[in-house]
């Protein structure tokens, strides 16, 4: 199983459209199992794979991510069992949906990594929190992916930090470019902090920090980036950005390597794909709880948007070849 989480630093790349499609391609074209975990707490992947109906009981249940977060904050240890997951038909996909209350534990995350930085075991278990979580599913499914927020704050980090993997979806604007050197500075510093809290935790107690019979450290790995919302013409049959995106288009592959890719990097494509303006497949894709790569006419779609939908799939279909490569070379 591998765990991935699709982040940027800049909001409005179509980050949860993008995980949530590309997770809903490996379930229903590859026949993977897939589990997407909503700890964004704007809430748009479960609200986007979901009918209002359907987020009507899921919260009337309260059976929510938050249900992983309250006994570790009450003090109670991990979850045990009865995961609030729920099923997509139309994804095809798990979901643990996410919560507006996940914005609360902002301050208690926050607090508990100071202790955990310190080699503290309460510290330590609370930023573990998600780390627990994937290694008692990780049986279950071929894929986990994370849907996040933009910031780089406390939440943020704790799923980070349990992950094997992220992608960064990238707008053709240059505040997506600035934002690299942001998330690239913030890993080097947790990865820093948690190894010397691992460390400092093993000398006190004198054992390594242990879940579910497995020694917990840094994993993760980035994975790939995607281009997207650029604006594309045709020249000579051939499709590729206007002038304007094409300029910053073509600086991410530099800013990337710099500030992401590791010296003793082993995957073979570091951009996974290109994804143009959709223009309105993106809102009938949503008001539908339906997947892009699969909309047809009783969705809206006519016309010309037909061949949008086909393209989208081979697109999608690319990324996800490109990406299990890179994931069989790690």
């Amino acid at each position: 199983m591998k765990s991935i989480v699709i982040f940027n630093n800049k909001g409005g790349v179509g980050k949860t459209t993008l995980l949530c499609n590309i997770a809903s391609y490996l379930a229903l074209k590859k026949g993977k199992k897939v589990l997407v975990i909503d700890a964004d707490p704007q809430c748009n992947a479960t609200s986007y794979m979901f009918t209002l109906e359907q987020l009507e009981d899921i919260y009337k249940r309260e059976n929510t991510l938050v249900k992983v977060i309250q006994p570790v904050q009450k003090g109670k240890g991990y979850i045990q069992g009865n995961f609030p997951i729920e099923k997509s038909n139309t994804f095809g996909v798990d979901v643990v949906p996410g919560d507006t209350k996940l914005s609360l534990a902002e301050d208690f995350l926050s607090k508990d990594w100071l202790d955990g930085k310190s080699g503290d075991a309460r510290g330590l278990q609370t930023t573990f929190v998600f780390k627990d979580l994937l290694l008692k599913l990780e049986d279950q499914y071929d894929y986990i992916f994370f849907d996040v927020g933009p910031s780089l704050g406390a939440l943020n980090r704790a799923v980070l930090v349990a992950s094997d993997l992220f992608i960064v979806p990238m707008s053709s604007d240059i505040f997506s470019l600035r934002a690299i050197e942001n998330i690239s500075k913030s890993m080097s510093d947790w990865k820093g902090q948690l190894q010397r809290g691992l460390s400092d935790y093993c000398d006190k107690e004198d054992e390594l920090f242990i879940l579910n019979n497995n020694e917990v450290k840094w994993n993760l790995e980035f994975i790939g980036y995607i281009a997207q919302q650029y604006t594309a013409k045709t020249n000579d049959g051939v499709k590729r950005p206007v002038n304007a995106y094409e300029k910053i288009i073509k600086k991410i592959p530099t800013v990337i390597e710099k500030h992401l890719v590791a010296d003793n990097s082993k995957i073979e494509h570091i951009k996974l794909g290109e994804i143009p303006n959709l223009n309105s497949l993106v809102p009938l894709s949503q008001s539908s709880n339906t997947p892009i790569f699969i909309l047809k006419s009783e969705h809206g779609v006519v016309g010309a948007h037909f061949n949008k939908v086909r393209e989208y799939e081979d697109i999608i279909s690319s990324i996800v070849v490109k990406l299990e490569e890179n994931i069989t070379l790690l």
